[in-house]
């Protein structure tokens, strides 16, 4: 029973992060598609199909979990071309840029 509780917090908890979390302003958000389209699609490809990086769409990103895609853009990988992003995007930013990314690109 108690299990249960914490699991059921957790989950309310999580949504309610994911609710929180800061809208950026327009221009903001126009600069981090613009990011995504010249920064990202410079390894990725402009179609995000792949390239030098591997392809970004949605179905490539199935079953990949949020974190581990977060974790990747806000800290790079070491020993390939990925380089770090915090220092030009914060936390909430990746996990709505990840969002983006799981939708397809408009």
């Amino acid at each position: 029973m108690i299990k249960k509780l914490l699991l059921t917090g957790c989950l309310i908890a999580t949504s309610f992060i994911h609710a929180s979390l800061a809208e950026p302003t327009p221009a903001r958000q126009t600069e981090l598609r613009n990011l995504l389209k010249n920064d990202c699609g410079a390894c990725h490809g402009l179609s995000l199909k792949g390239g030098m990086g591997p392809a970004l769409l949605p179905e490539n990103l199935a079953g990949k979990p949020d974190g581990l895609l977060v974790t990747t853009i806000l800290e790079g990988r070491k020993g390939t071309a990925m380089p770090p992003w915090k220092p030009f995007m914060n936390r909430d930013e990746v996990v709505r840029l990840v969002g983006v990314l799981r939708k397809g690109r408009d």
